[in-house]
């Protein structure tokens, strides 16, 4: 391969190395509280929606307090909905409040509000764990990828999670696409933050030209 695999990350991270969940303002840990919000930020990037506006979005709820499924059901419609507005993600403002609700509920009803509940009733089986996630509102494939390509970082089951998307990414930077070959050249066992940074890529041509003119 021509491509310099090192070089090549190195100068990703560079550029692109943050994670969605850091970008939203969530110290990702194995806890109850960061592991919501991080479901709460793939729902809202699961839409047809600018990634940054879904960010800001999941900002504001947490912000405003709605940053557990407690405080989140606790919350009003239309508290949801201002939050939602706050953060300009104001196309799909509604419905999505009332699936952070339903989601909430269901969070609390069927594991207690722990999501390490749910990664206990998959036993490290993460086809499952995809699964149970879909069953919550408005996450359905393209969130369980974005919820375990983030939670790989606290999750070690999940290693090495590259799912389309940041495949793509890493196509189209002439990176090897299989994910131990990738964790292995690159000389990084942080996939969180460098799959975070080939979905970026795979978002943005450009961004992907800068990498590769550097």
């Amino acid at each position: 391969m021509a491509v310099n695999v090192k070089h090549t990350v190195d100068r990703l991270l560079d550029l692109a190395g943050e994670t969605y969940a850091h970008e939203a303002g969530i110290p990702l840990k194995n806890t109850p509280a960061p592991l919501y919000r991080l479901l709460v930020l793939s729902v809202l990037l699961s839409t047809r929606i600018n990634a940054s506006i879904a960010v800001a979005a999941c900002a504001e709820l947490v912000k405003a307090g709605f940053g557990t499924p407690d405080r989140m059901l606790a919350a009003s419609w239309q508290d949801r909905v201002d939050a939602l507005g706050r953060g300009h993600y104001v196309r799909y403002d509604e419905s999505t409040a009332t699936a952070l609700g339903n989601g909430a509920e269901l969070l609390r009803d069927s594991y207690g509000g722990d999501l390490r509940r749910l990664r206990h009733a998959a036993d490290g089986d993460v086809a499952a764990l995809r699964r149970l996630l879909e069953e919550t509102p408005r996450l359905g494939p393209v969130g369980s990828h974005i919820f375990c390509r983030e939670a790989q970082h606290v999750w070690p089951e999940l290693r090495p999670y590259i799912d389309g998307k940041a495949a793509k990414g890493a196509e189209r930077l002439g990176l090897p696409t299989e994910p131990d070959k990738l964790v292995t050249l690159a000389g990084t066992d942080d996939l969180s933050t460098v799959t975070a940074a080939l979905v970026r890529v795979s978002l943005d041509r450009k961004l992907a030209d800068k990498v590769i003119e550097a």
